[in-house]
């Protein structure tokens, strides 16, 4: 076929073909041959693709802050909702959105706030100030280097430029400030009535009514479903470490040396004079004759004043350009160099430029000589910190094994009891509100009745129940949702029918009640029971109340004001079939004269947070709707 198409393919029809598959080529590349695109990404905003892996990767952070945190609202079994995904997502395409939002408007992280935010964190601080080697072993033991942390640390505050600006310009006036005071410490007085349950008329009940509701009310007649399981558990607390050899101990501390050590440190002041990105050559001639000038006008004395009004790093011109205590490694490499080189109450006379800020003038304030502590010193505490980090070790790896072996064997728990030697526990039956001692945790509910324990079979995945606990399960029982037999429940039916007719007819009387006494009737003579008369009550104050039923004073504060002396009614059940009028009388405003100013503040705090909160929202949403965002529910 191809020859004889090469044999048909002579004179201007070749020259017509080639011409255009030369233009095929040219204009669309020739990989677009060789090479087609398959779409992996969960969500596109714009040109960004938040790719499976991105997701995959939140979605295990999320994870492990579960597992870690006993306290969570949410269990890892969650996170496999459809609606707990879409806010997952949601989040980080917010976060794409405000990135790009910075990029738009040009703004960006100084170099300066990423290493405050970083010196600032206390899981890097050793004997109370930040420990650059202490910082650089956490994050190899957690495979990030500096580079990539930093990375992190930027991007997160981007996230938050925006965010800290509309806070910083939501404004909470006085008026907003009176309003909430004034609601909030309201006063109402009060009338209140609770009527006595009416008597039974008519206690005749037809078979075929008890039947009509046993069929329309049959869930509330049906034993739950209910499951025993049988489970693995380790637990950290009940490993045994034996003591630590001095070896370990020695090799420990050479490892964790910085914990043990007073590092070498500077205490350190700034003026930055910023160089622009791609700057013209006289962009920077500008730069760093001003930071010349400052140098030469600098002393221990003038600085703070000269860093206020000309230092462009803005996270430390405030302070004076006060840095704080820097250990090596902190700053970037040749503010590093400069810094270390120079003596203690020294100001540099030539700027230090650094690469992506500009020109420092360094004023070192103080210096403080490493001073590490010797390895009999410490004995105690390194047999104590060695212990806490072996039980950590052994327990994470107990439970990989656990996890492990109950995935390789999925129809059973035997093999990872006899592999890890732990026992294989069965719990009594329980239902889907849980039990009592472990079969109360939400977590291990969860898992028991999980898909692929409860339907398929399997081992449960590794349910960590608190921290230093975890189980895997397999099901022992499953008793299904069993509707109860008639004969059995029908008394308990009858019974249930006659209070149905008692609570209606008592809400009947209660509104013919109410619609006397709005045409101006008596209460006490309507009513014919005892009216009870509460005066100034406080809405700041109601869960205090204790002698007017809590349901009465939520409906007595949503009541509209009395209007030309009349008081405002409403019929309120108070539980058990029961019902009570209630009368508002006169409704008083809080005093603001009594409002200390710390209140005050306090409130206006509490304000702006919310509605800082809530229009940082309305931002990424109108973001959102401006946005070319695709999202393949598929993939999540």
């Amino acid at each position: 076929m191809l020859q004889a198409l090469r044999n048909k393919i002579h004179g201007w029809p070749a020259a017509i073909v080639l011409g255009v598959s030369v233009f095929a080529v040219a204009f669309f590349g020739i990989e677009s041959y060789f090479v087609s695109r398959v779409d992996t990404y969960v969500a596109k905003v714009g040109d960004h693709e938040i790719s499976q892996q991105d997701w995959q990767n939140r979605m295990n952070e999320l994870r492990q802050q579960i597992a870690q945190n006993p306290n969570a609202p949410f269990t890892v079994a969650d996170l496999e909702k459809p609606e707990l995904k879409q806010q997952v997502l949601d989040g980080m395409i917010a976060k794409v959105l405000l990135d790009k939002a910075n990029t738009d408007l040009g703004l960006q992280v100084s170099d300066a706030s990423v290493r405050e935010t970083i010196g600032a964190d206390p899981g890097f601080a050793v004997n109370g100030q930040f420990s650059a080697d202490a910082y650089k072993a956490i994050l190899s033991m957690q495979g990030m280097s500096p580079a990539m942390y930093e990375s992190k640390v930027r991007a997160d505050l981007g996230n938050q430029i925006i965010p800290q600006a509309i806070y910083t310009t939501t404004l909470v006036s006085d008026a907003d400030v009176d309003g909430f005071f004034r609601l909030q410490l309201q006063q109402r007085d009060l009338r209140f009535v609770e009527l006595p349950r009416p008597s039974l008329t008519d206690a005749t009940v037809a078979d075929a009514d008890i039947d009509a509701f046993y069929k329309s009310h049959v869930a509330d007649y049906t034993t739950p479903e209910q499951v025993s399981v049988q489970y693995l558990e380790v637990k950290q607390a009940d490993l045994k470490l034996g003591e630590p050899t001095d070896a370990q101990l020695h090799e420990f501390y050479d490892k964790f040396k910085q914990r043990y050590a007073q590092p070498e440190q500077r205490q350190v002041s700034h003026i930055l004079i910023d160089v622009p990105k791609n700057a013209t050559p006289d962009q920077q001639k500008a730069a760093l004759e001003k930071a010349k000038k400052i140098a030469a006008e600098a002393t221990p004395e003038n600085f703070a004043k000269l860093a206020a009004e000309n230092s462009e790093d803005l996270g430390s011109k405030r302070s004076g350009g006060d840095l704080g205590w820097l250990e090596k490694g902190v700053a970037n490499a040749a503010f590093d160099t400069a810094l270390f080189g120079m003596k203690k109450g020294e100001i540099t006379k030539e700027p230090v430029l650094s690469p992506e800020e500009g020109y420092h003038i360094i004023w070192l304030r103080d210096a403080r000589e490493g001073d590490a502590k010797p390895f009999a010193d410490v004995r105690a505490q390194l047999a104590a910190d060695w212990a806490k980090g072996e039980g950590e070790r052994l327990y994470n790896e107990r439970a990989g094994q656990l996890a492990d072996l109950a995935e390789r064997n999925p129809g059973s728990l035997d093999a990872a009891a006899k592999e890890l030697g732990v026992e294989i526990r069965t719990t009594p039956m329980f239902g889907r509100q849980g039990g009592e001692g472990l079969t109360a945790d939400p977590k291990f509910v969860a898992a028991a009745f999980a898909d692929d324990v409860l339907n398929q079979g399997n081992n449960s995945s590794l349910v960590q129940v608190d921290k230093g606990d975890a189980i895997v399960m397999h099901l022992s029982k499953h008793a299904v949702a069993t509707p109860k037999n008639l004969a059995d429940v029908r008394d308990l039916i009858r019974q249930r029918i006659l209070d149905e007719r008692v609570d209606a007819a008592a809400k009947k009387k209660a509104d013919e009640l109410v619609a006397q006494l709005a045409k101006g009737g008596d209460i006490a003579a309507l009513a014919q029971a005892p009216v009870h008369t509460v005066p100034g009550l406080e809405r700041s104050k109601l869960a205090a109340t204790k002698d007017v039923p809590q349901p009465i004073l939520q409906r007595a504060f949503t009541l509209p004001h009395p209007v030309d002396g009349k008081p405002s009614w409403s019929v309120v059940q108070t539980g058990g079939g029961t019902y009570a009028v209630v009368a508002v009388d006169k409704v008083t405003d809080g005093d603001l004269s009594k409002i200390a100013k710390t209140d005050r503040d306090g409130l206006r705090g509490q304000m702006t947070d919310a509605m800082a909160k809530a229009a940082t929202i309305e931002y990424v949403e109108a973001l959102k709707a401006r946005g070319d965002i695709k999202i393949a529910q598929d993939r999540m």
